[in-house]
Formats: structure tokens, C-alpha cells, sequence
């Protein structure tokens, strides 16, 4: 029987279980829908699944490069605690899922569930044991390939592993290391201008044009202040225009000027961006936990 994509969605909708694990259920009893989930609870893959509605925005970022360094992978994955994602279980798994990425370069993240490691497991499956290992909802949040159409990638990662670059450059290696140090700490948007979205570029003019119209100015002059206030909006967003981490009175794209080199691309990861975390009370979790004791 075929599996529709309709049928894995209804199983997904009412066992939250990934959608790699819904279709192999739904495939291994014939589209059964009740005996998938009956197989999926005796597999485990159910008691893994009630951790995945936990927050995991802990974790960690691997970088992996080809030998000649025309290619990187970065990968992010979380967990729910710092602690965690400092266990060498996980930092193998987190390991061996971008040595995957690098090798097959899968084409979005249900390609990369998919894709075998070494240990015979698929990700899917690996981070499913994982959890169920360490009591954790972990993830396997993002990836990107990062390519040098000229030159070589250089990459940086932080000392916590939480923040991780891969930037592609042109000229001297030691310049590399820089940009992909400046690149962690400043957390430029984008390359240049061109590449900031119109929707943030319109957004924030209407409301420096509101601040500038508040204070008086004719229109002639409120315009010349709005286009100067534009201009350093854009700077702080964008690689090229944001001084240079370790000489302020130089932009980036004066230095590159200086070294006759040029980057094309980059990627900056930061474990647990954009996250919303859960924040706890401890004093009223012990009063709920001593609570719940008397009951």
C-alpha cells in the first residue's frame, strides 16, 4: 500500500512522533494506522517523542571542512540543558550527524533525518536512542552547507561551542581567521545593503522618520537626518559596512580593500538563537515537586 503524505501527517497529528517514524510504522504495517502506533510503542519511539514538547535551547554548533576547505558544514543541535549538551554522548552524536552532512549534503531536513551514520542508525533513529538514553528532548535544530566559489572557507568556533562561522574569502589565510572572529562577535545580518529584506529596510525608516519628524526639523533637513540615521542602520547590519573588530577607525570593506581580497558568503550559527526559554522559579518548582509528594 502507498503511504501518502496525508497519512503520515494524521499519525504525526496524533502521536507527535517525528515524521521519519511515522512512515517507517505506517510502511512497515501496510498503512495500519493503529497498528503503527502500537508498533511505534513497543519501538520506543512514542516514549521518546512525550520529551519533544520540552524547550531544547541549550546545545551545541560543529563545523566540518573538506581537506581543501572549499566546503563546510555547520550543524546545530540542542538540548534542554547546558549540561547535556556537554555529555559525550551527545557531542558524538552532534559529531558524527555534521560528518553526514558534510559527506551526503542532504537537501533540506527531512533528507538529513534520513541519512545513515556510522553506526548503522539513521539520524532520526540515533537521536532517538539518544533521548531516550538521556532523558533529554534533543534536537537536530539546522544546517547549512557553505561553499567557496573563490578562495577557501575559513571558520571560527567559540570556546563554549555555541557560536560557530564559516566564511568564504579571498587573500591571506590569517585574514580569514579574523573575519570569521569579527563575524561571531558583531553578528552582521548580511553581506552588503543589497541583502538586507525590504520589509526590515521600510520598517525601520517609518519609524525613524517618526522619531525625525518629532523633533521640529523642516522637512528639508528631518530628510537629510532620516537618510544619515539610514545609512548607520544599514552599516551595523551589514558585513562590509560594520568597523572592523580589531581596528574601529576601518570598516570591513575597507580592509578587504587594503588586502586586494573579497568574501562572497558566510553563516553564522549561535546554539539556541531565537529560542524562547523557559524561564524557571526553582523555589516554586521545589513548593510543586513537595506538593505533589503529599498527595
Amino acid at each position: 500500500m502507498a503511504i501518502t503524505a496525508k497519512m503520515v501527517q494524521e499519525l504525526r497529528e496524533r502521536t507527535g512522533a517525528g515524521m521519519m517514524d511515522c512512515k517507517k510504522a505506517l510502511t512497515e504495517t501496510n498503512g495500519d494506522m493503529e497498528a503503527a502506533i502500537d508498533l511505534m510503542r513497543k519501538s520506543g519511539a512514542l516514549k521518546a517523542e512525550k520529551k519533544s514538547g520540552r524547550v531544547a535551547a541549550e546545545g551545541r554548533v560543529v563545523i566540518k571542512t573538506t581537506p581543501d576547505r572549499k566546503v563546510a558544514a555547520l550543524v546545530e543541535v540542542n538540548s534542554e540543558t547546558d549540561f547535556v549538551a556537554k555529555d559525550a554522548n551527545f557531542v558524538e552524536f552532534a559529531e558524527a550527524v555534521a560528518d553526514a552532512v558534510l559527506a551526503k549534503r542532504p537537501a533540506d531536513m527531512a533528507a538529513l533525518a534520513a541519512l545513515p551514520l556510522a553506526s548503522g542508525q539513521t539520524v532520526e533513529e540515533a537521536r532517538a536512542a539518544l533521548v531516550a538514553k538521556i532523558g533529554e528532548n534533543i534536537q537536530v535544530r539546522r544546517f547549512q552547507i557553505v561553499e567557496a566559489s573563490e578562495g577557501a572557507i575559513a571558520t571560527y568556533l567559540h570556546s563554549n561551542n555555541k557560536i560557530g562561522v564559516a566564511v568564504s574569502v579571498t587573500g591571506e589565510e590569517e585574514l580569514g581567521k579574523d573575519l570569521a572572529m569579527h563575524i561571531a562577535a558583531s553578528r552582521p545580518v548580511c553581506l552588503d545593503e543589497s541583502g538586507v529584506p525590504a520589509d526590515i529596510v521600510a520598517r525601520e525608516r517609518d519609524v525613524q522618520l517618526d522619531i525625525v519628524m518629532q523633533s521640529g526639523k523642516s522637512r528639508e533637513i528631518a530628510e537629510k537626518m532620516l537618510e544619515g540615521k539610514m545609512r548607520k542602520f544599514l552599516a551595523e547590519l551589514t558585513l562590509l559596512g560594520q568597523p572592523f573588530v580589531k581596528d574601529a577607525n576601518q570598516t570591513v570593506a575597507q580592509l578587504l580593500k587594503s588586502k586586494g581580497a573579497k568574501v562572497t558568503t558566510f553563516v553564522r550559527f549561535e546554539a539556541g538563537e531565537g529560542i524562547e526559554k523557559k524561564q524557571e522559579n526553582f523555589a516554586d518548582e521545589v513548593k510543586a515537586q513537595a506538593a505533589q509528594a503529599a498527595q
